[in-house]
């Protein structure tokens, strides 16, 4: 994949994220810091650490979405964290050393699904031979990667003439195209289906009982072969033995112990944590009891994580120097300076998100690639309505969420899903029945079904 410029970063995330143009910024510059890194010489690469982000600005203006977009965009492993779940030793929650297992995880299931789709075409092409060694007479009594033999009986079920040694070639093509064209799913063979013994070891750690399974190439190589697979013979369909078959090959074909070790490296290089809701656990270390004890507490058990240090997962030791950690809260209550002073080191590229305009909410309903309003209407197609907005409409669904992120709680772009919705839910209830054809929304049609809203809000200034 290319290694992206800033500049081409941010006009990504424009794709799906509008305005924030500080943010996008930072975030970009903190991804190609990654890239410029890995340019330079051991010696000089292991002392750069990540420029940690921390976003201030209320909930619903993006801060998550830059940093999920930016972990898709550079195809890094990726968590989101809120710091609300931890607490220190010795109080009721998870310790934080779990994200970092969380994370390398993440990693593991990437590095995973990359391997698998590399080998993919090869494992169908073994599948189908496998089974070609079953249905063909003639053919050796066991493929060495079958790890089974013909049933005797398979000829009554799918008949096929005897052929000598010199046109065998010509048949298997022949059945070969058959099974890829699909023409064979129905008949019935008979396979061996491997069942592995993985020993399962509960290991108690710092965060609980942990399940520690172990590779069992491995722990057969360890053991001579203590836990062998077991094999359990079973009539299916040559569709279903396809899919048996394809996933034992792709196990053959994989080696777990590498893929173990390229996600922790993955994670190492080029983890990222989102942690949310920083603010929740920032102080002002006026009272030192109750809450506040914990909330601090929280703080300097991430600060050597967020520093640098060693976690020990059941994959081995995972080093967090290199982790990017991106930091967001609303800070409405608290300030950033209520952190602990090394807390608020590690996070030297500071940025504030801004409130979220009418303009804004109205880019926010077109202009993304997979803006509301294309949803909303991809979602009423399959029931036979075409949902129109007019600009009008847009335009006062706009000013409307803005009016009561303004009068209310300011929730950001999350408003639009509430407003949206109520606005949509007749046309949305009756649609699979009565409702067909093409639904226009104008200004006017937006006034007398939201009206509402805003009106109950009025009235619930008075009610206790």
């Amino acid at each position: 994949m290319k290694e992206m410029t800033p500049s081409e970063t941010v006009a990504e995330l424009d794709k799906f994220i509008i305005g924030q143009s500080r943010a996008k910024r930072a975030v970009a510059v903190a991804l190609r810091n990654r890239f410029r890194r890995r340019q330079l010489e051991d010696s000089l690469r292991e002392d750069i650490k990540p420029r940690n982000i921390l976003m201030i600005g209320p909930t619903g203006v993006g801060k998550t979405e830059i940093a999920r977009r930016l972990a898709q965009i550079s195809n890094a492993p990726f968590i989101k964290i809120e710091a609300t779940k931890f607490t220190e030793v010795g109080y009721v929650g998870r310790d934080v050393d779990s994200m970092i297992r969380d994370l390398v995880e993440v990693s593991i299931r990437l590095v995973k699904n990359q391997k698998m789709a590399s080998v993919t075409p090869k494992a169908r092409e073994r599948a189908l031979e496998r089974i070609l060694d079953i249905i063909i007479p003639g053919t050796s009594e066991k493929h060495p990667l079958s790890g089974f033999e013909k049933p005797s009986d398979f000829s009554e079920d799918l008949p096929i003439d005897r052929v000598g040694h010199d046109s065998m070639t010509g048949t298997r093509e022949k059945f070969m195209n058959k099974l890829k064209a699909g023409e064979l799913d129905e008949k019935t063979i008979e396979i061996d289906v491997t069942e592995n013994v993985t020993p399962v070891v509960e290991v108690i750690s710092q965060s609980g009982v942990e399940e520690m399974g172990f590779n069992m190439q491995g722990l057969q190589n360890m053991l001579g072969n203590m836990f062998p697979g077991k094999h359990r013979r079973r009539k299916v369909k040559i569709s279903e033995a396809r899919d048996i078959l394809f996933t034992e090959e792709i196990a053959h074909l994989l080696d777990n112990e590498e893929i173990q070790r390229e996600g922790v490296k993955l994670a190492e290089e080029s983890g990222m944590v989102f942690l949310d809701e920083i603010d929740k656990i920032a102080s002002s270390y006026v009272a030192k009891s109750g809450p506040d004890v914990s909330r601090e507490g929280v703080q300097r058990d991430l600060l050597p994580l967020v520093e640098g240090t060693t976690i020990m997962s059941k994959y081995g030791a995972v080093r967090t120097d290199h982790v990017l950690f991106v930091a967001a809260g609303a800070f409405n209550v608290s300030k950033p300076s209520d952190l602990i002073p090394e807390l608020q080191g590690r996070f030297p590229v500071r940025v504030e998100l801004e409130k979220l305009s009418v303009d804004d909410f109205k880019k926010i309903l077109t202009e993304p690639q997979n803006a509301l309003l294309k949803q909303y209407a991809a979602l009423l197609k399959t029931d036979g309505v075409a949902l129109n907005f007019k600009d009008s409409a847009i335009k006062r669904v706009a000013e409307i969420s803005h009016e009561l992120n303004t009068i209310q709680e300011n929730i950001g772009a999350r408003r639009l899903h509430t407003v949206l919705e109520k606005l949509l839910e007749e046309i949305s209830f009756l649609a699979p029945n009565s409702a067909q054809g093409d639904y226009d929304i104008d200004d006017v049609k937006v006034d007398s079904i939201l009206s509402s809203m805003l009106k109950d809000h009025d009235l619930s200034r008075y009610i206790l």
